[in-house]
């Protein structure tokens, strides 16, 4: 009778499903792991060697200087991004949507802080972030907590702060964050005390929130959250990385630093809120914004204008105002996209006062 019902052999690395056992996809991400540090290391060399050395370009010639910039940065970005997108994905498993919901539900200035530092964990464009909003609200989490996180959400977020590590070190990268969250912060407890509840849409409190998300995922499917992450997001945005590369290789090998000084430059108090209005239109996610910051820096552009354009570009958009215009009534996109514009100038208007000069990319 056994022979009627034959049983399948496991092999010792895989599971009941015949999918890898967690040792083995834990010995495989460790090898891509190694992979990906050789990479980033070659990086420089090869860039220099394919723009320089292959091409023939000299090495301090407008197209030379372009090419080597596209060569360097594409790779190097594009292996952070992976990198950070496969590590948040992971993260996200440990902060679902409800657990989140009700750690902020009921809290004021409190709740402002813990939002503003949700969103740094939680790697959404200013259009993604909406959706998260809409159940902030439905849950009964203060409307000034709900604006902090979505300010932080796209402002102040992992690739951004890993990238600018990467480009110009962790000061810079600590600058970020902590303009980022005061701005998201201090928005947030400004519109939560304006009492503008009932400009919220009626249907965005009578539908009730999805439910389903598992609460307690075994690390097999926080790996695979990872990998669906990393599908997901860099699948989708590595042509605005690319592109944003591109346009921020055009500045590094022709722009002048004469011009680039004249519209970005600390000396002219024009260039914050100048910044601030280019940067909106040019919706952009971190990763294909940042390689332009890294040129107009490296061509003397200040710092402070440099924040403020990159804020602005992440942070607050037109697609965004078009999403919101579903949920929140006019005054409100209004009162949110005024303060957190008034936010972010001062931020560049602080940075440039610091006088810290023109700096250097790694």
């Amino acid at each position: 009778m056994s022979d009627c019902c034959p049983t399948t052999k496991i092999k010792p690395d895989q599971n009941q499903n015949g999918a890898p056992s967690l040792q083995k996809r834990l010995l495989l991400t460790a090898l891509a792991v190694v992979v990906w540090v050789l990479a980033y290391r070659a990086t420089l060399p090869f860039s220099q060697w394919l723009a320089f050395k292959l091409l023939g370009l000299g090495e301090k010639s407008h197209l030379g200087l372009s090419l080597q910039f596209f060569f360097f940065d594409v790779p190097k970005v594009l292996l952070l991004l992976s990198l950070v997108v496969w590590a948040i994905g992971i993260v996200r498993t440990f902060f679902t949507p409800e657990r989140s919901r009700k750690l902020l539900a009921g809290r004021q200035f409190v709740g402002n802080i813990m939002a503003a530092a949700l969103g740094i964990v939680t790697p959404f464009c200013s259009c993604s972030a909406v959706p998260l909003f809409i159940g902030f609200v439905q849950s009964g989490v203060p409307l000034g907590v709900t604006f902090s996180f979505l300010i932080s959400a796209p402002m102040v977020n992992e690739v951004a702060l890993v990238l600018l590590a990467g480009l110009f070190g962790w000061k810079v990268a600590a600058i970020y964050v902590a303009a980022g969250l005061t701005v998201a912060i201090i928005a947030g407890w400004i519109i939560g005390k304006m009492n503008l509840e009932n400009e919220i849409e009626p249907w965005v409190r009578e539908i009730a929130v999805g439910e389903g998300v598992d609460e307690n995922p075994d690390w097999n499917s926080r790996l695979d959250a990872g990998i669906t992450a990393l599908k997901e997001i860099v699948g989708k945005v590595w042509p605005y990385v690319i592109v944003g590369i591109a346009v921020g290789a055009g500045i590094h090998g022709y722009a002048p630093t004469d011009m680039l000084s004249g519209i970005l430059g600390a000396g002219h108090w024009y260039s914050v809120p100048l910044a601030v209005i280019v940067g909106v239109p040019l919706y952009s996610n971190a990763a294909g914004i940042i390689p332009i910051v890294e040129a107009l820096l490296a061509k003397g552009a200040a710092l402070g204008s440099c924040l403020a354009f990159m804020m602005s570009t992440i942070g607050l958009s037109l697609p965004e105002a078009v999403i919101l215009r579903k949920v929140l009534r006019p005054k409100l996109i209004a009162v949110f996209f005024g303060t957190v514009a008034v936010g972010i100038m001062l931020v560049g208007f602080m940075f440039n006062s610091l006088n810290l000069g023109v700096l250097h990319v790694r």
